[in-house]
Order: C-alpha cells, then structure tokens, then sequence
C-alpha cells in the first residue's frame, strides 16, 4: 500500500505539470497575441493619421489646383511623409477622387502588420487597413446673381480682377455697347443666363426678384443674348433694386460662353445717354459651374458663397 499510495502521488504530480505547462504555453500565447494586437493598434493609428493627413492635403490641392492629377500626387506625398510609401514593401495607398458635388477625395492605405508572438500558432501577419475622406467644397451656388456678364479680359490671365476694375474708392463705368456679349474688359451684356430669348421684361423681373431661374451654367455655354439691343430701360431698375449690392455675375469669353463667376459691388446705374452700371468687383473670378435659383427652401447644395475643407470619414 505505501509503495501504491507512493506512485500515486507521484502520477497527481505528473499531471500538474502537464497541465502546468500547458497554461503556461496558453498564458504566453494570450499574452503574445495582446502584444502584438497593441502593436497592430498603434500601427493603425498611424496609418489612420496618414490616412487623415493625406486626405486633406488632396482636398486642398484640388481645391488649388482644379485637378485631380495635382490632388493624387499631394495626397500620396502626405502620406509617404508620414511613413506611409505605396508600394513599399506591403503598403499600398490608393486613392480616389468623387467630383459629384465639390472634390471629396479618398485615400485607403493598407499594410501588413508583422507579428512577433502570433507567428508561434500560424499568424505570422494581420492585414491592417484605414481610410479617410476630406471634402473640398467650392462656391458653385448662388442666389440673386445679376441678370448681365461681364468680359474674362476684365481679370489677369482670367482670376483676379485687374485693378481699375476693382477699386471701391473709384468704381468703374461698365457700359454696353448694344452688343450681345462683352467686346472689352469695361463693357456688360444683359443675360437669363441661356434659358431663352433675352427681352426687357424678364430681364426687369429678374432684377426686382419676381422671376426666379433655376439654372446651372456649365463651363463653355453661350448665355449671351441674340440680337437683343441695349435694353435702355434696365439701368433705371438696376439702380432701383441693386444699388449699394454685392451680387454674383457670370463671366464669359469673347464669345459669350460662360467661364465662371465673380462678386461684384454695384453703387449705382444710369441709363439714357450714359448707359453704364458703376461698381466694382470683390473677388476674383471663381473658375466653377454656377448655380441660380432660390435657396430660401435650403434647396441650393452645400457649397453656397463658402469654401469648405474638412474631414467627412
């Protein structure tokens, strides 16, 4: 019995430390696997931040720019800077660019994260991924745009506004030549902005806020008139409903084609014999579509009289 009651013991301490080691190896594993998921975490935050960093910095360059090949490059560099490199090693930044309603560009970056306990039990590597999208927003709608446009050769190389056509303390004379665009930098043409035959009545109805157009002018679209004269009689109404205003006003080319839009300060106009609308202009021009219409039912998108830059994801 002694001999009996001896193995026995012997067998109970054999198995604590099978068990004993077994715990061990799971407690090793749970611990190694909490490392290298702490390190899987702080490697994602840093991809989220390139990610983040990245994003913005396209935005913004589209904004600058108006092109997408400019924004991909910004983007890629930022993120690079950030210890992020596409293909290097198993990085792998993409980014995309939506241009549905402002510029909202997109980066992913995705990397293997290398572990160091997990490999013990056959996950050698977790795939990690973050992404980002900023939102560039440009000015693009309007409400109460002035029913008239205005010659590109009033601004340098086609933005900012030359300086005699922007001097509050001495407003220029804009005057129309009785023709159907602008022929020069200081000269005016009436315009519905291409919804149809340009007459004085709608023309005035517009102007006092009695006809509302709904129109999005696209880059390149005639919004001229056709053969329609000075229309004398508009002045007196520019200076009864727009005087002391700042108001959008398209731009347009040589021949009438809209090329964007720019705020203008009207402080008076006179018809008769002098035929001209004195003001001055407050921005440069702002090479995007426009949008008229109504925006009092919130019906305009996002982007109305505002730059915007900011994270949306």
């Amino acid at each position: 019995m002694p001999a009996l009651s001896y193995f026995i013991k012997r067998h109970e301490r054999g198995q604590l430390v099978v068990i004993f080691a077994f715990a061990l190896v799971a407690i090793v594993v749970m611990v190694g696997l909490v490392l290298d998921g702490g390190s899987a975490f702080a490697q994602r935050r840093s991809q989220q931040n390139a990610a983040d960093l990245a994003a913005l910095a396209g935005a913004n360059a589209y904004m600058l720019t108006n092109d997408s090949n400019a924004a991909t490059s910004a983007a890629l560099a930022v993120s690079a800077e950030n210890g992020w490199t596409d293909g290097s090693g198993s990085i792998h930044v993409d980014v995309s660019i939506d241009l549905t309603n402002g510029a909202a560009v997109t980066v992913d970056v995705q990397a293997a994260h290398h572990n160091n306990f997990g490999s013990v039990i056959g996950l050698s590597e977790w795939g990690v991924g973050t992404t980002a999208t900023a939102v560039a927003g440009f000015p693009d709608t309007v409400e109460g745009a002035a029913p008239m446009i205005f010659s590109i050769r009033a601004f340098q190389q086609g933005v900012g506004p030359l300086s005699q056509y922007a001097d509050p303390l001495h407003p220029y004379g804009f005057g129309e030549t009785n023709g159907d665009v602008p022929t020069s930098a200081g000269d005016i043409a009436w315009t519905n902005y291409g919804t149809g035959n340009v007459n004085t009545n709608d023309v005035r109805s517009i102007i006092d806020g009695s006809l509302v157009i709904n129109k999005t002018l696209d880059f390149g679209e005639y919004i001229g008139q056709h053969n329609n004269g000075n229309h004398t009689a508009l002045y007196s109404e520019i200076q009864a409903h727009l005087a002391g205003q700042d108001v959008p006003v398209p731009v347009v080319d040589d021949n009438g084609n809209f090329m964007g839009w720019a705020t203008f300060h009207i402080t008076s106009a006179q018809g008769g014999s002098v035929k001209k609308v004195f003001g001055y202009f407050k921005s440069p021009m702002i090479n995007q579509r426009l949008t008229v219409g109504d925006c009092s039912a919130n019906a305009c998108p996002s982007f109305l009289g505002s730059y915007v830059l900011k994270l949306t994801n």
